[in-house]
Order: C-alpha cells, then structure tokens, then sequence
C-alpha cells in the first residue's frame, strides 16, 4: 500500500510544481496566453485535487500504529494545495486588471507604470513563496527520513534487548547445569569412598 502513496506523492510534487511555475507567470503573459494558462491551471488544480482524494483513501487503509505518519504528510499536502489556491486566485486577479484597464483604453503612463510595478511585485512574491514552497518540501521529506530512521533505531534497540535477554537466561541454565553436575560428581566420589574393597583373595576389607 505504501508503495502506491509515494507513487501518488510524487504524481503530487510534479504537478504542483508545474502548477507554481505556470502561476508565477499568468500576470507576465499577453491576454491570449494568459486565457489558455489559466484554464490549464484549473484544470491541473482539479487534478491535484484528485491525487489528495486518492491519497487520503491509502492512508484510511493503513494500520493505526502506522498512520500518524502519513496523516502528517497529508495535512502538509493539503495546506500547500490551498496555498496553490491563493496564489492562483492572485494571480487571476493581476490577469482581470489588466484586461479591464485594457478594454478601457486606460493608456495613461502612471496607470500603466503602476500596473507595470503592481505586476513585477506579485511575480517576485509568487518566484520566493515558490522557493519557499520547496525548501518546505525538502524539510519535510528530511524530517520524514529522521522520523523513520528513529523508527528502524528503535526496532533494532529492541530486538538486541530481546537477545540480551536470551543469551542471559541461556547463561544462567548453563551455571545451574554446571553447578548440578559438581554437586552430582562430588555424590559419586563420596559414594566410591565409602564402597567396600575386595581384596585380591576375594574377602572384603
């Protein structure tokens, strides 16, 4: 099962990496490109949504002992996708302002200037929330490792415990072993000591 969640994950990471690669540039494309990127977007998101609802079916099938690290996971995925959202919603909204002002003729330089700022400001925010956005997934995928590796440390510690414990009881059968057949070998000497000597006419002595 867990091998079908990390096929979904990385389904997941190579397609919100389109999509926050696409939103950053939206509000830089002429009104024809913006148009086809923003349906390409929706329906990449619907996509992305779709691999969440998969991936929250594997983990509802997983143990209990063993979900808490997915649900982890899996909360991490969704706040991303909502912040996906967001993005795309600003961007949306960078693409409308421009295609209004376009259809108004407003062609005034500090119109346009300040259209002109207003876009390089939200690109350079959307290019570091991206960065942002992968840095986050690279901890949590460390953190992931460091929480596994603790789990394998753990399992190891206590199966050397378990053989500790073993080897102990084996030693301790041994010692009693040992210390009966002292006791049974000191009965037999005492017991040829006290036992008659024939002499070698036959009469006992």
């Amino acid at each position: 099962m867990s091998s079908d969640f990390e096929g979904y994950e990385q389904d997941f990471a190579v397609l919100t990496a389109d999509i926050t690669s696409k939103v950053a540039r939206v509000p830089r494309l002429p009104p024809d490109e913006k148009k086809q990127m923003v349906a390409n977007v929706e329906k990449q998101l619907e996509e992305a949504k779709e691999l969440l609802e998969q991936m929250d079916l594997e983990v509802r099938e997983i143990p209990p002992q063993s979900r808490g690290m997915y649900s982890n996971r899996m909360r991490s995925y969704k706040q991303e996708m909502g912040k996906l959202e967001t993005d795309f919603k600003r961007s949306r909204i960078a693409y409308s302002d421009e295609v209004r002002n376009e259809l108004l003729g407003d062609d005034g330089n500090s119109s346009e200037n300040q259209l002109i700022k207003l876009r390089e400001e939200r690109a350079h925010l959307l290019d570091n929330t991206e960065r942002l956005e992968r840095s986050s997934r690279r901890l949590e995928a460390g953190y992931q490792i460091a929480v596994e590796t603790e789990q394998i440390g753990q399992e190891m510690l206590e199966n050397l415990s378990h053989d500790r414990e073993k080897i102990q009881r084996a030693r301790e059968r041994l010692r009693e072993t040992d210390a009966n057949l002292g006791k049974s070998s000191r009965i037999l000497t005492g017991m040829l000591r006290r036992w008659p000597v024939a002499n070698i006419d036959g009469q006992v002595s």
